[in-house]
């Protein structure tokens, strides 16, 4: 009975080492995941404080005057970029109708040519 009772005890002790093995080895885990985090956090936020400080580096630079001064300069570039398009596209097609006529002019001459080349009967 003592045997019984000493090997129960035993097993129930062996059983709980073994879940306290396992809760500790999972709390070693968390503990070391969240080290991780903590780092990839502090990176993050040094890199988000280094982009600010640049954005606001660039901001100081320019004065509210320049700034509309530059979107104003950008509009006017981007409405004349627009016209250069369309002009383009109006010298394209112009381009391609005179082709047409040259080659229609070409066949009109070489159809002459060929007349006075070759007079055939005289009516």
């Amino acid at each position: 009975m003592t045997q019984a009772g000493d090997h129960q005890f035993c097993t129930l002790a062996e059983h709980h080492d073994e879940r306290e093995a396992t809760w500790r080895e999972r709390a070693l885990n968390a503990e070391d995941a969240l080290k991780v985090a903590h780092t990839k956090i502090l990176a993050q936020r040094i890199r988000i404080g280094e982009l600010i400080g640049q954005i606001c580096d660039l901001r100081a630079g320019w004065t509210e005057e320049a700034i509309q001064r530059i979107t104003a300069e950008n509009t006017n570039l981007k409405q004349r970029v627009r016209q250069l398009t369309t002009d383009t596209r109006t010298l394209d097609e112009r381009l391609k109708a005179a082709r047409s006529n040259l080659r229609f002019q070409d066949r009109h001459v070489a159809d002459l040519e060929a007349r006075i080349a070759d007079p055939g009967p005289a009516t």
